[in-house]
């Protein structure tokens, strides 16, 4: 007799047991392999990946605490970290319940520029306060998570020249502190301190231009100047660093509104020279002698 096309039909009772019993344990050996522990690629596979960004997550709640990116076999280095961090506790604190960080590859074979902004927009994404992440992602700042009519501000932006700013300003460039979700407080205490400045000039000055990118992001008029970490600061990780004392800090208010609209949005680029590394910037639009 042909077989009807179908095992299952010509097995008896025990036959069909057996024969589920054995797929059940496959299926389960199966499923396993995703609870096997690696602590390393083969060469292969670190061939293939090329630049890739990596999550480690938590293996109950499967909620991601850590976002990195790099080649080789970077994705496992955080396992053996002795640093005092609050990755390394993490990691710790589950292998204390006996088990493995869960570590995915979000996207390999990127180059490094592509890794680079995948791995900030992703941190951008899950939002570093719920990271172990110490800092948003190379060029989130430019790349990274931004409303979209300020994303349009800052290419469209009009150029400023010296001849258009009609007051005694300090431009400040906060490229390094400044991220595109900053509140308006985190804002101000960025631009306000800690800057190697001349008090003297400090003092002739109506207006602090915060600028970041070569664009104004906000105006402030200062009140009065100190030497740094003189007063209250929400930047806390900075009260420590005696280096600070040295420099200058202002307490002030945001410009009204008809400085800021001569002003904010606004691009100042073109004012400072190609490579130029000063953050400082003095512009004496009243004609002050500098």
């Amino acid at each position: 007799m042909k077989s009807s096309g179908c095992r299952w039909s010509k097995m008896t009772g025990n036959q069909t047991i057996s024969a589920r019993t054995d797929i059940l344990y496959t299926w389960n050996n199966y499923s396993r392999r995703e609870n096997i522990v690696i602590h390393n690629f083969s060469p292969k596979t670190m061939e293939a990946l090329g630049y890739y960004v990596y999550v480690y997550s938590d293996p109950d709640t499967k909620k991601p605490f850590y976002v990195g990116k790099g080649k080789g076999n970077r994705a496992f280095d955080h396992l053996t970290d002795q640093s005092e961090s609050d990755k390394v506790r993490k990691i710790a604190e589950i292998k204390a319940r006996g088990k493995e960080p869960l570590i995915e590859i979000l996207v390999h074979g990127l180059n490094e520029e592509t890794a680079l902004k995948v791995e900030a927009a992703a941190i951008d994404l899950i939002g570093i306060d719920h990271l172990t992440n110490q800092q948003r992602g190379h060029g989130s700042g430019i790349y990274g998570k931004i409303e979209v009519s300020t994303l349009e501000a800052r290419y469209v932006c009009e150029e400023l020249s010296f001849e258009g700013i009609k007051h005694n300003v300090i431009l400040i460039r906060i490229n390094n502190l400044y991220r595109n979700d900053m509140t308006p407080l985190e804002l101000y205490e960025a631009t306000r301190g800690y800057w190697k400045i001349n008090p003297e000039h400090a003092k002739k000055a109506e207006y602090v231009f915060s600028v970041y990118d070569g664009m104004v992001m906000e105006v402030y008029q200062p009140i009065a100047w100190f030497h740094g970490l003189s007063t209250f600061s929400t930047r806390q990780e900075l009260i420590s660093e005696d280096r600070y004392k040295s420099r200058y800090e202002f307490v002030g208010r945001i410009a009204d509104r008809d400085i800021r609209d001569l002003y904010v949005g606004k691009s100042v680029a073109g004012i400072f020279a190609c490579g130029e590394q000063n953050p400082i910037k003095y512009i004496w639009g009243k004609d002050q002698d500098k």
